[in-house]
C-alpha cells in the first residue's frame, strides 16, 4: 500500500502541477487530492521540492517515450515530430509544455527542478539529433537544436493561441531548414 500512496502522490502533483502550477499548489493540497496522509507524503519526500523532481522525471520519460511513439507512427522522420505536438496542441488540457512552465517557475539553473526541465529538453534534442542523423543530414547536432527552438517556440506560441497552427508554422520553417541542409 505504501507504494501506492508514492504514486497517488506522483499523479496528483503531475495533474495540479501542470494544471495549476508548481508554486500555487502547496503539501496541503498534494495530500487532499492524493487521498494521502501528511505523514504519509513526508515518508515518501522530504519535501514538495522532491516530489516536484520526482515528477518531472516521471513525466520527461513518458513525454519521450509518447514522442518517439508517436514519431515512428508517422514515419520516422524528423519533420513527423511537429506532426506529434500539433496532435497535442490541439488537446483540450493543453497547457503547454510542463518543462517549460517549470524553467519560468523555477527560474535559479541550480534547483533541481530546473535542472531536470533542462535535461529533458536535452534528451529532446538529442532524439531529435538521432532522426537528423539516420536520415543523413551532415550538420545533424546544429539542426536538432534548431527544431528544439522551433519545438520549444510552437509550444509557447500554441499555449497563447490555442490553436495546432503554431506546430504546423515551425515544420513549414524547419522543412526550409532541411531542405537548405540536404
Amino acid at each position: 500500500m505504501a507504494t501506492r500512496a508514492r504514486e497517488r502522490l506522483v499523479e496528483a502533483a503531475e495533474q495540479l502541477f501542470y494544471t495549476e502550477g508548481i508554486r500555487a499548489v502547496g503539501v496541503e493540497r498534494l495530500v487532499a487530492v492524493s487521498g494521502v496522509g501528511r505523514a504519509s507524503f513526508y515518508r515518501h519526500f522530504g519535501s514538495k521540492d522532491d516530489l516536484v523532481v520526482t515528477m518531472l522525471r516521471g513525466y520527461a520519460d513518458a513525454v519521450l517515450e509518447g514522442l518517439k511513439a508517436e514519431v515512428a507512427n508517422r514515419g520516422g522522420g524528423p519533420l513527423a515530430v511537429f506532426d506529434a505536438f500539433a496532435e497535442r496542441f490541439e488537446a483540450p488540457d493543453f497547457r503547454g509544455c510542463a518543462s517549460i512552465n517549470t524553467m519560468v517557475e523555477m527560474a535559479d539553473p541550480d534547483s533541481a527542478a530546473h535542472r531536470v526541465a533542462a535535461e529533458h529538453k536535452e534528451e529532446v534534442t538529442d532524439f531529435l539529433d538521432g532522426l537528423l542523423v539516420e536520415a543523413g543530414y551532415r550538420d545533424h547536432r546544429q539542426l536538432a537544436e534548431q527544431l528544439m527552438l522551433l519545438i520549444d517556440g510552437a509550444n509557447v506560441t500554441a499555449l497563447r493561441e490555442r490553436t495546432a497552427e503554431p506546430a504546423k508554422r515551425a515544420k513549414a520553417i524547419a522543412r526550409s531548414l532541411l531542405d537548405a541542409a540536404a
